[in-house]
């Protein structure tokens, strides 16, 4: 195959028109590989320290401006937006594709995201937002409302697995808020990120209210939290604990969505072959680099033979290629370190015993890191697939012998970011759903159910992370709420202990009659 550069692509023009957009004064440089070819893609420049202040000094500048062209002015340039992210996808789902080496399906469901994402904040932030009334000490007497101010600068350090889907999750709300962004992509998603931002741009964000920096994370990505007001990341469990620290020291606070081991529950009344079909995209979208993808599968034993069967035979069937078309189901891993991990994963669990039920070797025949998606049976404890995310396409499939064993199995691990039932019954299911330990749970679906649902929030429990995005939760977290409350002059609050004493006792009249009335 022939090497895959940007300049092919896109042509060297439009690769340099993205790339200028970057937040970058320095001659240092990254080179991105195609991970269809191995090959370079394209030169990507770092940004310093420096850059990173500069660029958040000119964010701040800008942001009081944006703030006061009010909701209705937001509203209109996200729609733009939206409107242009759609009407450029296909250069989107290219970039997307050469990139990150996911299927043009898995690259399309960001596009559809992020066009979500920025339809929804910018019909509801006003909505969302409004000061609003809340219940007074006294009623009558005295008067409250809340309202809102947003945090002048928001930082964002989106990864590389989703980077156009993932990034509008954290900027369009903080822009629909009327805050300032700062962000640090990835360099392996950057041309997909730019080109994004580009959308945004062309639509009527000011360039200089969303800076982009680029470089390594214990340097630039540093910078940024301590550039911002509040700090959104999304990467490891290791690497988000230490950003959270980092703004804990600070001050300031974070949205960390880090790592996962999801399962999805197979019950004893669902269809066999519909689950199987319904659960290989789960586990294998976008090659399962992505932290809500299934990594373990616990079906009832009375239909596991049937699942298991079904279930192989679908993933051995699945068209892996390295086309810029909709003709695959799934591409490849996205670098050299993920074809690495995900090998090491399969060698350790056969050589301890595990069985192989499909996949389970590299296939360099495709391209340099495409990895055949793989299903194992008999994982044990002792195995690192067993409780490490592997983040990649492989898959571990365990009979239980009740709902029960379903739930403690699912429960056992540190991590509690996405799950899911398969089940004939939904009202069984949800009954199950409350006793899950994760985020979002999803029923008969694997996770697009929840992701897509952009008016819920998202978010992990225990190890998988801090905060919520989406939903009402998803702005709230970039805004200050201010109390303002006053007196209507009805009566004089006591002051002095005289005053104290005769009023005491209707006070305490007023307590019980509210609590009758049931007010809050």
């Amino acid at each position: 195959m022939s090497p895959l550069t940007a300049a092919t692509l896109i042509g060297a023009r439009r690769r340099d028109a993205l790339v200028a957009q970057l937040s970058c004064t320095t001659a240092t440089t990254a080179t991105v590989i195609a991970p269809f070819t191995g090959q370079p893609l394209h030169e990507l420049p770092q940004s310093s320290v420096g850059d990173v202040e500069e660029a958040a000094e000119s964010a701040r500048l800008a942001q009081p401006a944006w703030r006061a062209a009010g909701f209705a002015h937001r509203r209109a340039v996200l729609l733009r937006a939206h409107d242009l992210l759609l009407e450029r996808r296909e250069e989107l789902l290219d970039l997307l594709q050469t990139e990150s080496g996911k299927s043009r399906g898995h690259a399309f469901e960001e596009i559809f995201q992020a066009a979500s994402v920025t339809r929804y904040y910018a019909v509801s932030a006003q909505r969302v937002l409004a000061t609003k009334r809340r219940r007074a000490g006294i009623p009558l007497v005295l008067s409250t409302r809340v309202s809102y101010s947003p945090k002048k600068l928001i930082g964002v350090v989106t990864p590389w697995n989703y980077p156009i889907a993932l990034g509008a999750m954290d900027i369009v709300p903080a822009l629909a808020a009327g805050s300032a962004v700062i962000q640090k992509i990835d360099n392996q998603g950057a041309l997909a990120m730019l080109a994004t931002r580009e959308a945004y741009i062309d639509a009527g964000v000011p360039a200089e209210l969303w800076p982009i920096v680029a470089g390594p994370g214990n340097e630039v990505g540093n910078a940024v939290v301590d550039s911002c007001d509040y700090v959104c990341f999304t990467g490891s469990t290791p690497t988000g604990t230490s950003v959270g620290k980092r703004a804990a020291g600070r001050l300031i606070g974070a949205s960390l969505e880090l790592g996962g081991k999801n399962p999805l529950l197979v019950l004893a009344d669902a269809n066999p072959a519909t689950a199987a079909a319904d659960a290989v995209h789960a586990c294998f979208a976008s090659m399962g680099q992505l932290c809500v993808s299934i990594e373990r599968i616990y079906v009832h034993e009375s239909i596991a033979e049937d699942f298991t069967r079904e279930f192989a035979a679908r993933v051995a069937d699945l068209t892996q290629t390295a086309a810029l078309d909709y003709s695959g189901d799934v591409g490849s891993l996205t670098s050299a370190a993920q074809l690495q991990r995900v090998q090491a994963h399969v060698d350790d669990a056969l050589a301890k015993g595990a069985t192989l039920l499909a996949g389970g070797a590299a296939r360099p025949e495709i391209g340099p890191y495409f990895f055949a998606p793989t299903v194992l049976h008999g994982v044990t404890e002792e195995m690192q697939c067993f409780a490490n995310e592997t983040f990649g396409p492989v898959v571990a499939i365990t009979a239980v012998a009740s709902d029960t064993e379903a739930i403690d199995r699912a429960n056992n691990t540190e991590f509690g970011l996405n799950a899911s039932i398969f089940s004939g019954s939904v009202a069984r299911a949800r009954r199950l759903a409350d006793l899950l330990d994760a985020g979002s749970v999803n029923i008969n679906e694997g996770y697009r159910g929840s992701l897509s649902s952009v008016d819920a929030p998202m978010g992990g429990m225990k190890s998988s992370g801090l905060g919520r995005r989406s939903g009402p939760e998803g702005i709230l977290r970039f805004v200050q709420s201010r109390t303002i409350s006053q007196s209507n002059g009805i009566i004089q609050l006591p002051r002095t202990g005289t005053q104290f004493a005769a009023m005491a006792g209707l006070m305490i009249t007023l307590l019980g009659v509210l609590k009758v009335l049931r007010r809050r």
